[in-house]
């Protein structure tokens, strides 16, 4: 302590000047937070004037569709009640409608097949009877073939969640919209429709199926698809296009404009997908955005994402924006139907097929310009680099030579490329070292943890390259001359750094990014900042503590904007972290921990890179160092500590009670399939809740090595997502009264005699049956009963007991030589590969479980082929209900049945 206070006058200055920059990033992140989480937004009252959007009459909607509605998920009740609320209030809004206005509302049933990648596997999906709800609002001048606009949002949810943010928030939006559009006296120029699509999460099928069947499929023009990744926050623009149209139009009427042209460099590398792509890339080029929630993403497809989860004012942002935008579209001269869009002339329309760049200010303005733009200002500091040792040296030849400049200037560029790569390396060296001591993820429910563990450890990186250079020249006692005043060296760190944000922000361009905007901003501001510093230099002198704040000062703004956007890639990436996939150990113990603390170390060699090679000659201290060091040390023990779950954060889990079947009514096995999708395993589950281990008969030295692994095709009925579930387990499960509440259960059996053509391919005809639920004894009985009436005549219909009682999903695994079959046009997908296995094809199946699937596969030989079927049933039997109810408080268990069985043909 007595060492710290004698320390001498530079480290002293060193220290104030710290924690003086300390404190303007503090209040800058105050900002950025704010901003982030809506704060400076004031939602409206459910009695606002009726010509506004209201947050709090949206989230009435919310309320209805997670709270009152008890489950939309494909195969529940609660769809149909979902889809029966959304037309309602529709109803509503087309009874309030004017004179003026020509309002209809439909409902429709789709179906289709199609092929598909996704997670980089190849599928094949046949679905039937989803529902869609839709309502057209037009003048009463306009004709069924004018453009018109698609707002869409779909109201199915995921297995297990009620759905607030995804997507009953965006269904509530586009509801309150559509009222708006009426009660706001608005005629639109264009017609607008809103579809509210039914099966989003069963990969698209409700945008599919409008895309391939509905007769106004060919008139839309443009669209926006509200999407949601948690439950609010800030509402990106994820994805924009085809062409720049459709982001300018944004740019130019969004009341709080949300889109940075870098998120879509960054999308499509997210493991996921949103109805964006059947409407822009898939099935047509129709130019449109794709506008997602993307913070609360701890309550994401979980059981906790909940209407008091949506984040107060996101609603209110969002819904603004949307009639604002919606309003630009409509008015539009290139709104264009689908025949005029493939007729115009590329040349003459180069805004329709080229990409922009564009990003928002703190949801205050927006700036955007076309790539053709792009390719001035992007490269011209990369050029202003290049000249600048020209300048220099023509100021004063005799001192310095060309030569000598540039080699200064280049080794500038890699002093601070050192010590951007050392603020990345730092931080993951911490965090693997403290996981010999931790569990991972200790930060996840408290997510300010992980900032303050890795930014000391990152800075501490960003400033060792200064530290080494003064050290060796302190060493070697050189000394040179200056220029304008200022220590060569670091004119030469200065113009190295700028070098490096220069060089980057070409390299993003020329690899065809649109990201480069953040480095750009970068380096012009580095450049005012520069001037101010020189200036202040010839003022006060170089040894000034003053100058380098004449340097931080025009910097500002690109700081708290690079705050801004390091914010929302940082928070979004720890709080998908706890479902980003459970990688086997020992490379998945590390992955949530060294992928946040790199992720944190280049966010902070972002927000401070640029002001280090000017501060650094004041930071760069020893005592500084050893500060940063030991700070980080003690947030790394402290971070220890804590318990990475909570309710606002929980831990997912997923149980799978499965069935072996045989026969379509014997039972041949069951098991709990157990599966965890982070970095802490099972083994950490079982310590923290002895009850699940107990009811498992897992003892307390349960290890994960040493467990029976569940096999790859127990997760069939999840595939593709079954990938993030490869560490898992399988536990035996208690004998099950299921056949008394079954009495058949899925079968694969040949409806009719092979076809055999001339070619030797032989034709399976096939029915797949996915069983009838024995009901209650008494209602059994009543079947029975009505069942032998009938056949004697008395009952003119047949009572036909309900199939599986909740199907999502069915999926199949098919291998041996499949060459055809009846769906997706006749054409298999690209098989799937398994390592020492032979190729399969697999086909997801959806909607209406209560009808037979019937169908037909053709093999190219007489080897057999082997079908796999998976069931996904979404009722539990009350032993998985006790086991569910075992789990804590901080866990989410996403908990269903699948039915196995296996045929050969």
């Amino acid at each position: 302590m007595k060492a710290f206070w004698r320390m001498s006058s530079r480290d002293a200055t060193g220290f104030k000047f710290l924690f003086s920059i300390v404190f303007i990033y503090a209040l800058m992140s105050a900002i950025v937070y704010s901003v982030l989480h809506m704060k400076l937004i004031s939602p409206l009252p459910s009695d606002a004037p009726l010509e506004r959007f209201s947050e709090a009459r949206a989230v009435e909607h919310i309320r209805v569709l997670a709270e009152e509605i008890d489950g939309r998920q494909e195969g529940r009740p609660g769809l149909k009640e979902a889809a029966t609320y959304i037309k309602s209030q529709l109803e509503m809004v087309k009874e309030r409608a004017g004179p003026n206005l020509r309002v209809e509302v439909e409902e429709t049933q789709v179906d289709g097949s199609f092929s598909m990648m996704f997670l980089g596997h190849s599928i094949s999906l046949g679905y039937r009877n989803h529902t869609n709800i839709l309502m057209r609002i037009s003048s009463v001048h306009s004709h069924d073939t004018d453009a018109s606009v698609l707002m869409n949002a779909h109201y199915d949810s995921p297995v297990n969640s009620p759905g607030a943010g995804d997507c009953g928030s965006c269904v509530a939006s586009l509801l309150e919209l559509a009222r708006l559009v009426v009660d706001s006296g608005w005629i639109p120029p264009r017609p607008v429709i809103f579809l509210f699509n039914g099966a989003e999460e069963l990969f698209m099928l409700g945008s599919h199926g409008f895309m391939t069947k509905h007769k106004l499929k060919d008139t839309i023009g443009a669209f926006i698809n509200v999407e949601a990744s948690g439950t609010g926050g800030i509402d990106l623009v994820c994805q924009s296009g085809p062409g720049s149209w459709p982001s300018q139009i944004y740019s130019q009427a969004a009341v709080y404009p949300m889109a940075q042209s870098s998120a879509q460099d960054v999308f499509p590398v997210i493991p996921g997908d949103t109805d964006y792509r059947m409407f822009a890339e898939d099935y047509a080029d129709i130019p449109g955005l794709d506008i997602i929630f993307l913070l609360g993403g701890y309550y994401y497809h979980t059981s906790f994402d909940t209407v008091d989860r949506i984040v107060p004012g996101s609603m209110q942002a969002r819904g603004e924006n949307l009639f604002s935008v919606l309003k630009a579209f409509t008015s539009s001269s290139r709104l264009k139907v689908a025949s005029e869009r493939k007729s115009l002339d590329v040349d003459a329309n180069n805004d329709m097929v080229e990409r922009a760049v564009f990003f928002d200010y703190l949801t205050f303005f927006m700036v955007y310009y076309p790539r053709r733009v792009a390719m001035i200002l992007h490269n011209f500091p990369a050029a202003l680099f290049l000249s600048v040792p020209f300048f220099l040296y023509m100021m004063d030849h005799r001192t310095h030579s060309l030569l000598s400049i540039f080699w200064a200037f280049l080794r500038g560029v890699m002093h601070h490329f050192a010590g951007i790569l050392l603020g990345v390396i730092f931080p993951v060296l911490f965090a693997v070292i403290r996981l010999f001591f931790a569990y991972p993820m200790s930060w996840f429910a408290h997510s300010y943890l992980a900032f303050l563990m890795f930014i000391p450890c990152s800075f501490f990186g960003l400033l060792i390259p200064r530290a080494i250079s003064d050290r060796v020249s302190h060493c070697q006692g050189v000394t040179s001359k200056k220029i304008m005043k200022i220590e060569p060296s670091d004119e030469a760190r200065f113009w190295g750094a700028f070098g490096f944000y220069a060089f980057s922000t070409s390299a993003y361009f020329f690899a065809g990014l649109n990201g480069g905007f953040m480095t750009f901003v970068i380096c012009i501001s580095m450049l005012l900042g520069w001037v101010a510093f020189c200036l202040s230099v010839k003022s006060y002198g170089y040894n000034s503590i003053k100058c380098p704040m004449f340097y931080v000062i025009p910097l500002v703004p690109c700081l708290l904007y690079s705050l801004y956007f390091g914010g929302i890639l940082a928070l979004f990436l720890i709080e998908k972290t706890g479902m980003m996939g459970a990688i086997p150990p020992p490379y998945g113990f590390y992955l949530a921990d060294v992928a946040v603390a790199a992720v944190i170390g280049i966010v902070t060699g972002l927000c401070l890179g640029p002001v280090i090679p000017v501060c650094d000659r004041w930071l760069a201290k020893s005592s500084i160092l050893k500060f940063l060091l030991h700070f980080s040390v003690v947030m790394l023990a402290v971070s220890s500590q804590f318990f990475p779950y909570s309710k606002d954060a929980p831990k997912r889990v997923v149980l799978q009670h499965t069935f072996m079947s045989a026969g379509g009514n014997e039972i041949t096995g069951s098991s709990y399939d157990l599966a965890v999708i982070d970095s802490n395993s099972m083994e950490f589950v079982f310590k923290h809740a002895p009850e699940v281990a107990e009811e498992l008969n897992v003892g307390p030295s349960f290890s994960l090595a040493n467990a029976e692994a569940s096999p790859q095709e127990a997760w069939l009925a999840l595939f593709p997502i079954s990938c993030v579930v490869t560490t898992n387990g399988r536990f035996s499960a208690k004998a099950s009264n299921i056949s008394e509440r079954y009495s058949q259960f899925p079968y694969l059996q040949t409806r009719k005699p092979q076809t055999i053509f001339k070619n030797g391919t032989r034709r399976v005809h096939l029915e797949l049956s996915l069983g009838l639920v024995g009901l209650q004894e008494k209602k059994s009985f009543l079947c029975y009963y009505q069942i032998c009436l009938l056949t004697i005549g008395l009952l003119p219909i047949l009572f036909i007991c309900s199939s599986l009682e909740e199907i999502w999903v069915t999926v199949l695994n098919i291998t041996g030589p499949l060459s055809g079959w009846s769906f997706a046009d006749g054409k298999p997908p690209a098989p799937e590969l398994p390592p020492g296995g032979p190729p399969s094809y697999i086909l997801r199946l959806s909607g209406n479980s209560g009808e037979k699937w019937i169908f037909w596969l053709e093999a190219s030989s007489e080897e057999e082929v082997r079908v796999d079927v998976a069931v996904l049933d979404q009722r539990l039997d009350e032993e998985t209900i006790h086991l569910k109810g075992l789990f804590p408080k901080w866990s989410d268990v996403i908990a269903y049945t699948s039915f196995l069985s296996t045929y050969f043909f």
